[in-house]
């Protein structure tokens, strides 16, 4: 098919993105940017450190590693203004909230890193449910595709 017969929205003429939007971007870039980071350390940690660390840091860093492409990703198609980025910004959102809670519990140093993760997740959660960021990715709620087709 020609680029004419399946035509791709440009959003480069649309309204501005919200500072909702971008910020929420952000947060997921930023968790996603973490994630990377941590399982690089975890795999220079399995390598250098002694025999019975490796598998252990390089299964745990390669996941984390891996876990990091989906926010991302969703921070991409946020910054594009995709539709199908919602979900998987709000998924990392949700998996973030168990994972502060157990750091919260820790008696040690985590407890500030469970507290960050927390606030963030949860601001993203908020600007990802704003209506002004449903709006910006064309998002319609539940039996309004039906009101655009009249």
């Amino acid at each position: 098919m020609s680029p004419q017969q399946n035509p791709t929205p440009d959003t480069s003429d649309a309204a501005p993105r919200p500072g909702r939007l971008t910020a929420a971007a952000a947060l997921a870039g930023l968790e996603g940017i973490a994630l990377l980071v941590g399982g690089g350390a975890m795999l220079v940690v399995g390598f250098t450190g002694d025999s019975g660390d490796l598998s252990t840091g390089v299964t745990g860093g390669l996941t984390l590693i891996a876990l990091a492409l989906l926010p991302l990703i969703a921070a991409r198609g946020l910054l594009l203004r995709r539709s199908w980025s919602r979900g998987p910004a709000v998924i990392t959102q949700i998996m973030a909230l168990p994972v502060a809670y157990n750091l919260l519990r820790a008696d040690s140093v985590a407890i500030p890193a469970g507290i960050v993760l927390a606030v963030v997740a949860i601001t993203a959660l908020v600007l990802l449910i704003n209506p002004a960021t449903t709006q910006a990715l064309g998002i319609q709620g539940p039996g309004r595709a039906e009101e655009n087709k009249h």
